[in-house]
């Protein structure tokens, strides 16, 4: 029953983006999710400069910075694909291009070409490995970092195509 409940919640956006605020790690690094589309294919997120994210130079803390990205691109695809798919993080990598002072965005977004290219590269049973890209940015439009997640997605094992039985 819980994990039906969490389903249908998991299903609307303004409710999964208050429950991703009250998120203790978002909350402890200032993360606020703005808005999740009602199409769950872009997320907006936005980050003050606060005590509990400043570095020792007194600029964003690079974790707190990657968090803002961290699951985001996974539930969106999760929301996407349906109960069907696997889908994980398989690698990240952030490049910190500039010091991050005040508030900072980020804006993660999939196209329905994702969703194309994934579902047509999955539609065998073989694993998927998909890259998105999104940048963080000041006010300005000033990148502070660059966020490249690769997520791995496949089928799950019961809606993947069986092989032919051979009957000779």
């Amino acid at each position: 029953m819980l994990k039906t409940i969490q389903k249908k919640i998991a299903k609307h956006p303004a409710i999964m983006a208050s429950l991703f605020n009250l998120y203790r790690p978002f909350r402890g690094a200032g993360i606020k999710i703005r808005q999740i589309d009602a199409d769950f294919r872009r997320v907006q997120v936005e980050m003050p400069l606060t005590r509990s994210n400043k570095n020792i130079m007194g600029t964003h803390f690079g974790g707190s910075l990657y968090a803002m990205a961290d699951p985001f691109y996974m539930y969106m695809l999760m929301q996407n694909l349906g109960h069907r798919y696997h889908v994980w993080d398989q690698d990240a990598f952030v490049v910190f291009k500039k010091p991050g002072d005040g508030t900072v965005y980020g804006d993660y977004r999939i196209t329905a070409q994702d969703l194309d290219t994934i579902t047509t590269g999955a539609a065998g049973g073989s694993k998927v490995l998909h890259a998105f890209e999104a940048d963080i940015t000041k006010a300005d439009g000033t990148v502070v970092a660059s966020v490249r997640k690769l997520l791995y997605i496949r089928l799950k094992k019961q809606f993947r195509p069986q092989p032919p039985v051979n009957t000779q």
